[in-house]
């Protein structure tokens, strides 16, 4: 049972009241095995509206279950209920659930922790401990009213004062010192992080001094264990790593530090970092709990913040499994083959207004294939689901760019987006090709995009503009990673393909909850199958109504 309610919190020296679940930030972990039914009653106890998803599930047929407002359900309202009923089916790792309407995922977030199937043991070393690390992101102000002034405005929102390690800013950030998250370790003992990148706006850089951490999953899909320095996750990606202790008390303590990876202007994001302390246990002393301040602290060395090489490195080493036991399913054919621009755009100001986008007559806007996706008051799935479509959205979606240019090089002169609620239509079970194409209009950027309901496989990426000719050579279809989340990188294209074996409606979306506001997100409607198992189930009789 969760209660979204009211906490008041302080950081940075400031007391806040924030929404929480169960009073609690970050929110509790949610525990269950690989195979479980969960069923989670939610009341909201706050003066705005809300909604749960469950990033990375894959709903299989309970799209109900999903929670992103207005795509799978209304919002639930102050003082209703609402529950989310789903199983978690072939699936086990790390996954996190958050608030999806409005920017309310700032503090409204939580780990997912899917353990295997009993008697089943990870694919690597079995840990001495595990433990999730949520990277998030605190405003002094209040995210509410600070978007809903951007909207307003057509400006861009303020960026963020701090990040935070498990909702703890740190000894980097002014006075926080004593908001420091510690890991306490025995030498030569081996643990799991998972990693959640749980920030609004910024893809973020981990390093841990003098420590090498080994990959051994992200998204909740195992991959080849590699070893790194220093990796990249990004807002709604997950990472499991194995950090194994020095095998002797090494006599100091270490950073365990996050900062953001951008390509956008220095000041137009939160270029902070955050620090927590990994601190060892002392075989000579008598006290457990102390924390030793007077050793050695070694900081790591974290990249630059614009490093989109280390960034290419680090995801061109990700590949699945691929084994008997974890298959890699990669489609080997596609019925359906799409093109996707992502990327910034502007808006005209309404008339008689001045605007603060990038010009005083313009706003700031974001769109794929150039339309910035307009939610509708009432929920798509719904619409769907009852034939009740006329009004709501149509079903045009473009399966390529309206107009043609050249997508990484100078801006075209026109930068208006179109604006509309389109759903590009699936049939049951056709494989899917995407590249998603990253433009320069308002400068490039990496876009980590996320499907809902579904993982796919990142099978190639580049810079430039995508050639349909040569780069589809270079498809990796052997054993590429899998997951829910992916970098487009800045000033190149990604391509990917998943099967539509789930009916419903799914949200894609950049997962930097500015673009998304700004209108970068679309949904893909899947249709029935034939079958009775592959179709929709009907609604539950509790779903809030708009």
């Amino acid at each position: 049972v969760l209660y979204v309610q009211m906490a008041n919190v302080t950081r940075l020296c400031a007391s806040k009241s924030i929404v929480t679940v169960n009073g609690e930030y970050p929110g509790p972990t949610l525990v269950a095995r690989e195979g479980d039914r969960v069923l989670v009653r939610v009341t909201n106890h706050v003066a705005h509206n809300m909604t749960l998803h469950w990033h990375g599930i894959r709903q299989l047929r309970s799209g109900w279950a999903d929670g992103p407002a207005y795509v799978t359900q209304c919002p639930i309202q102050t003082g209703q209920s609402y529950v989310y009923n789903f199983t978690v089916a072939g699936q086990r790792g790390t996954l996190w659930w958050h608030a999806h309407i409005s920017w309310l995922r700032a503090t409204v977030y939580g780990a997912i922790v899917i353990l295997p199937k009993l008697g089943v043991p990870y694919p690597f070393v079995a840990p001495h401990k595990e433990l999730p690390l949520l990277f998030g992101e605190w405003w002094r102000a209040d995210t509410e009213a600070l978007i809903s002034q951007a909207l307003r405005t057509g400006g861009a929102p303020n960026i963020s004062d701090a990040f935070t390690i498990n909702g703890l800013p740190g000894p980097l950030y002014n006075s926080s010192a004593k908001d420091t998250f510690k890991l306490k370790v025995e030498p030569g003992k081996t643990y799991l992080l998972r990693l959640i990148n749980a920030a609004l706006n910024d893809e973020l850089f981990f390093s841990v001094a003098n420590h090498t951490l080994t990959i051994v999953e992200v998204d909740a899909v195992y991959v080849k264990p590699f070893p790194v320095k220093t990796l990249i996750i990004s807002p709604g990606q997950t990472t499991n790593v194995l950090l194994t202790a020095k095998p002797f008390y090494p006599k100091a303590n270490f950073y365990m530090s996050a900062a953001p990876y951008s390509v956008i202007r220095p000041g137009t994001f939160d270029n902070t970092t955050v620090a927590g302390i990994l601190e060892y246990h002392n075989p000579h002393s008598a006290s457990e709990s102390s924390f030793d301040k007077d050793l050695p602290l070694f900081r790591p060395t974290l990249p630059r913040f614009n490093d989109t090489g280390l960034v290419t490195n680090f995801t061109s080493k990700l590949r699945s499994l691929a084994t008997p036991q974890y298959p890699a399913a990669v489609p080997q054919s596609v019925d359906r083959r799409f093109f996707f621009t992502v990327g910034l755009g502007t808006r005209p100001c309404p008339v008689n207004a001045t605007c603060q986008g990038p010009t005083n007559t313009t706003q700031f806007a974001a769109a794929i294939n150039n339309i910035s996706l307009v939610l509708p008051s009432t929920a798509l799935l719904q619409s769907h689901f009852t034939g009740k479509s006329r009004g709501v959205y149509g079903s045009n979606f473009p399966v390529l760019p309206l107009s043609q240019f050249n997508y990484t090089g100078v801006s075209p002169n026109n930068t208006n987006v179109a604006t509309g609620t389109k759903l590009l239509v699936l049939p049951f079970n056709a494989s899917v090709e995407l590249v998603m194409q990253d433009t320069s209009i308002l400068g490039i950027e990496s876009h980590p995009l996320h499907l809902h309901g579904f993982n796919f496989f990142v099978v190639g990426q580049g810079f430039g503009n995508y050639d349909p000719v040569n780069d589809p050579m270079r498809f990796n279809l052997v054993d590429p990673v899998e997951r829910n989340t992916v970098g487009v990188p800045a000033g190149g294209w990604v391509a990917i393909r998943f099967l539509a074996d789930n009916p419903g409606v799914w949200f894609m979306h950049c997962h930097l909850e500015v673009h998304t506001t700004w209108g970068l997100r679309m949904a893909w409607l899947v249709l029935d199958g034939s079958l009775s198992n592959q179709k929709l189930l009907p609604p539950p009789s509790d779903l809030p109504k708009c």
